[in-house]
C-alpha cells in the first residue's frame, strides 16, 4: 500500500486549515478550516497521525486517521505544544505567573495522558526556552533541566525522579536519538577564568569518577548549540560569544568542535574566517556540512575524522538542509539574501538545480524527500506573505499567495516516520509544472550619469571559488588546496630561475650536488641575507623540533591528541618546503 501525500497544515490571519500535498494541493476534509485570528500553537505528533491545536480557548486533539476529536484541555493562555515520540503524552506550557500574594507561582508546564485526557503532572517552567521535557524515542526515559539539575523520569512516572545528574550550573542539555543505551550531552559555562566544556554521559553511569564517555573544554563561550547525530555517535558543538572582541565580525565568534562517544574530540578546522551560519548531519551519520565564512560564505562536506570531503566554493549562502534520505542537499541564502539555493547530488556532488525563491524566511522539505517547501511569513516579513511547493529540480509545483490585507504565520509539512517513503533515483530533468515561471528581478547596479553612455566594465568585489573534490586522489596522501597549490607552483618557479641564475654566472663550474633532506639535528644555520626568508626558515626549523618532540613521545607510549598526530604527518611538506627556501640561499 503505498503511503498518503503529507498534508500541508497553514496559519495565519485567515485562520488554521489543511492541505493536501502533491499533487493536488486542495483545502483537506481531515481538519475543517479554524476561522479566526486565535490559534497561537499548533503541532502533529511525530507519525504524523494526531494534531493538536489551540484556538484562544482550548486546545484541542484530534485523529488525523480517523478525524475524529480525542480530548478537549480547558487552557486558553497555552503557546507551545508538543507530543512525546510514541504519542504517549502532550506536552502544554503557558506563560509563568504568580498569584496575587506573590507567594508561590503557578504550575504552568502540563503533562496529559493522551488516551483517557487526564493530567499526569504540572511543572512549574518559568523560561520558554527548552520549556518541553526530553524524551528517548522509546519513551522509556524522559529528562529535564531544574535549577542546574538534569532530572530523569523512567516510564512516564513523573511523581518519581528516578535519576540525576549534577554539575555545578548546567545549563544545557541534549539527549541522544536512538534506542538504548541512552547517551546525554551536557553543556557548563565557564566562570572565574574556568574553561566552559560539554560532557557526554551514558545513562545512568553519572557518579563513577572516570563516567564522562568523553570531555571538551573551551573559551571563548557564551552559548552552545549541540547536535548529535542520527546514530548518537557524536556531537557537534557551535559555540558562540555575543561580542566578536577582534571586532571582526557584528555577530560575535563561533568555533566548531567534534565530540565522539568513543572519547574522541577535535575542533574542526574552517579554512575561511567569519561566522558559522549553520552546520547540518547527513542522515547518514558520517559526515556533516558546515556553512561558514565572511561572504561570499564557503561550505564544505566533513567526514568523521573532521577532514574536508567536498568544498563547494563561495556563494551567497547562510543555510544547509539534507533531504531525509540524506541524498541531496540544499544550500541556500535566505533571510537577508535574495533567497538563491543551490540542489546538490551528495553521492556524485554534482548540481542539480539552482532556484531562487525570494523573500522567503521558511524552508522544510517534504518527508517524501521529492518535495521542498518556502515561506515567506509574519512577522518576519509583513509584506508578500505567501508559500511555494517546489520539486527538487526547480520547477514550482504550487503557489499561494496571501492576499495584501491578511498575514501568514506558520506553515509546515505533516510528519512521517523514517522509512514511510523509499528513496528514489535522483532525475536531473526538470520536471513539468502548470504554475507559471517567474523571472527572478535582476536589480542592475547605480551607474552614475557620467558613466552611462560607456561601455560597462566587469569587476568583482570577492573572487567566487569553484567547488572542489577534497578527497584523497589514488598516489597522493592528502589533497592541496587552492592555496597550497599556488604556493608550491612559486616556490617550483623561483627554485627554477634561481638554479638558471646559477647556470648562467658560472658555466664553466660543475654542477653542485643536489641538497639531501636532512634531519632536524643536523639542519644547516647558514643565512640567506634576506630577513623574511631567514625568519622562514627559522619558523620551519622551530616546527620540526616540534615534530621530533612528538615522536619521541610517541615512541615512550603517550597517547598523542588528533591534532598532534596531524602535525606530524605534515612533516615531509615541511621538510620539502625547508629545502625549497634554502636552495634560494
Amino acid at each position: 500500500m503505498a503511503p498518503s501525500t503529507p498534508l500541508l497544515t497553514v496559519r495565519g490571519s485567515e485562520g488554521l486549515y489543511m492541505v493536501n500535498g502533491p499533487p493536488h494541493f486542495t483545502e483537506s476534509t481531515v481538519f475543517p478550516r479554524e476561522s479566526g485570528k486565535n490559534c497561537k500553537a499548533y503541532t502533529f505528533s511525530k507519525d504524523g497521525t494526531l494534531f493538536a491545536w489551540g484556538n484562544g480557548e482550548k486546545i484541542n486533539v484530534i485523529s488525523v486517521t480517523k478525524k475524529g476529536l480525542l480530548h478537549s484541555f480547558d487552557l486558553p493562555k497555552a503557546v507551545c505544544l508538543e507530543f512525546s515520540p510514541k504519542n504517549t503524552v502532550l506536552a502544554t506550557w503557558q506563560p509563568y505567573t504568580t498569584s496575587k500574594d506573590d507567594t508561590a507561582g503557578i504550575p504552568n508546564l502540563q503533562l496529559y495522558d493522551v488516551k483517557t485526557g487526564t493530567c499526569l503532572k504540572s511543572f512549574i517552567q518559568k523560561k520558554m526556552q527548552n520549556w518541553c521535557p526530553s524524551w528517548s524515542e522509546d519513551e522509556t526515559l524522559c529528562a529535564r533541566n531544574v535549577n542546574n539539575e538534569v532530572h530523569f523520569f523512567e516510564n512516564n512516572n513523573f511523581n518519581t525522579i528516578a535519576n540525576k545528574l549534577h554539575l555545578k550550573k548546567i545549563n544545557d542539555f541534549v539527549l541522544s536519538p536512538g534506542p538504548q543505551p541512552y547517551k546525554v550531552a551536557v553543556y557548563v559555562p565557564g566562570s572565574k577564568g574556568a574553561p566552559s566544556f560539554v560532557r557526554l554521559y551514558q545513562y545512568p553511569n553519572f557518579d563513577e569518577p572516570h563516567a564522562a564517555l568523553a570531555n571538551k573544554s573551551f573559551f571563548k563561550a557564551d552559548k552552545v548549540t549541540m547536535l548529535w547525530n542520527k546514530k548518537a555517535t557524536a556531537v557537534l558543538v557551535i559555540a558562540s560569544t555575543d561580542v566578536d572582541k577582534t571586532g571582526a565580525s557584528y555577530y560575535g565568534e563561533q568555533t566548531l568542535h567534534y565530540i565522539a562517544t568513543n572519547g574522541e574530540s577535535a575542533v574542526v578546522q574552517l579554512p575561511k574566517n567569519g561566522p558559522i551560519y549553520d552546520v547540518v548531519w547527513n542522515s547518514s551519520s558520517t559526515e556533516f556540512c558546515a556553512v561558514y565564512g565572511f561572504m561570499p560564505a564557503k561550505a564544505t562536506v566533513f567526514n568523521l575524522k573532521c577532514d574536508p570531503v567536498f568544498d563547494f566554493g563561495t556563494g551567497p549562502r547562510n543555510a544547509a538542509y539534507y533531504s531525509p534520505h540524506g541524498h541531496i542537499l540544499v544550500l541556500a541564502g535566505f533571510g537577508n539574501l535574495r533567497g538563491q539555493m543551490e540542489v546538490w547530488d551528495v553521492k556524485k556532488y554534482k548540481l542539480i538545480s539552482k532556484p531562487v525563491a525570494s523573500d522567503s524566511t521558511y524552508f522544510a522539505w517534504c518527508p517524501d524527500g521529492e518535495h521542498i517547501l518556502t515561506a515567506t511569513c509574519a512577522p518576519r516579513l509583513r509584506v508578500n506573505n505567501g508559500y511555494k511547493i517546489w520539486h527538487y529540480t526547480g520547477s514550482v509545483l504550487h503557489k499561494y499567495d496571501v492576499p495584501s490585507n491578511a498575514e501568514l504565520w506558520q506553515v509546515s509539512w505533516q510528519p512521517f516516520l523514517d522509512g514511510i517513503f523509499p528513496e528514489k533515483a535522483i532525475t536531473y530533468q526538470v520536471v513539468p509544472s502548470d504554475v507559471p515561471s517567474e523571472e527572478p528581478k535582476v536589480a542592475t547596479a547605480y551607474r552614475p550619469p557620467a558613466l552611462r553612455n560607456k561601455p560597462v566594465t566587469n569587476s568583482k568585489l570577492h573572487e567566487e571559488e569553484p567547488p572542489q573534490n577534497m578527497k584523497p586522489q589514488p598516489g597522493n596522501e592528502k589533497p592541496l588546496s587552492k592555496t597550497a597549490l599556488k604556493n608550491q607552483r612559486k616556490h617550483e618557479a623561483k627554485k627554477a630561475a634561481k638554479q638558471e641564475a646559477r647556470i648562467d654566472k658560472s658555466p664553466d663550474m660543475p654542477p653542485a650536488p643536489a641538497q639531501q633532506s636532512t634531519p632536524r639535528s643536523t639542519i644547516s644555520q647558514s643565512t640567506s641575507g634576506d630577513p623574511e626568508t631567514d625568519r622562514k626558515i627559522k619558523n620551519l626549523k622551530k616546527k620540526l623540533r616540534a615534530i621530533e618532540q612528538l615522536k619521541e613521545q610517541a615512541a615512550a607510549g603517550k597517547q598523542l591528541e588528533k591534532n598532534q598526530l596531524e602535525k606530524i604527518q605534515k612533516e615531509k611538506a615541511l621538510l620539502q618546503e625547508l629545502e625549497d627556501l634554502e636552495l634560494g640561499i
